[in-house]
């Protein structure tokens, strides 16, 4: 099996070596290359060419938002989790929005990294719960004058919101509606790339702000 190649960008160099130290003893991840600002990871991803980047938000200098953005642009095939401290609505879409397909708080466990490399590489939109959350909230939001959105989501789509809503699991999920942990994660899919795929960027984060 192809292993896959993980590239972190963080200004924290104990942080980076941590990471990349216990990616590296996973066994199935590289950890290809690591950087400690938003301008050198820009200048040497596109030669990296990682499966998957990791990246802090709070750099210093240009921030990891307007990094991803950036990098989406030469590297569109290229899958961004953002690793940060911050839970607020306004980072999380406007990262979202930027490219990034999962949002984990860095005091995530090591073994809920390495499921959402895995996730993200498969497809998925890895996020913590609570970030899940937040998504939910701010989804199930309407303003005057503008189209509910969630009219645009099938019946197992509304469920699957639900559940979040609730803080479950996706295990919980599964067993609720009765279908694998995968499936769970196919719908979640499908609801992020709602949320800010149809819409132009700036769209989704007013529309989204609480």
């Amino acid at each position: 099996m192809k292993k896959i190649t993980v590239s972190i960008v963080d200004d924290e160099a104990d942080l980076r070596e941590h990471i990349a130290g216990y990616l590296t003893a996973a066994g199935d991840i590289v950890c290809k290359s690591t950087y400690a600002s938003a301008e050198d990871a820009l200048e040497h991803l596109p030669q990296d060419k990682p499966d998957v980047v990791l990246m802090d938000i709070n750099l210093g200098g240009m921030d990891g938002i307007e990094c991803v953005r950036r990098l989406k642009a030469k590297m569109p095939e290229a899958q961004v989790v953002m690793l940060t401290v911050f839970e607020d609505t306004e980072r999380i879409f406007r990262a979202l929005a930027a490219g990034a397909s999962g949002y984990l708080l860095k005091r995530a466990s090591p073994k809920k990294l390495l499921e959402a490399i895995a996730e993200v590489r498969q497809g998925g939109s890895p996020m913590s719960a609570s970030i899940a959350r937040k998504v939910v909230e701010s989804f199930q939001q309407s303003r005057p004058g503008q189209a509910d959105k969630s009219a645009e989501l099938s019946q197992r789509e509304r469920s699957v919101l639900n559940g979040l809503a609730q803080g479950l699991a996706y295990k919980q999920i599964a067993d609720q509606l009765g279908v694998s942990i995968h499936t769970v994660r196919n719908y979640i899919r499908r609801i992020y790339e709602k949320l800010h795929v149809q819409t132009r960027t700036e769209a989704v984060v007013k529309f989204m702000r609480k």
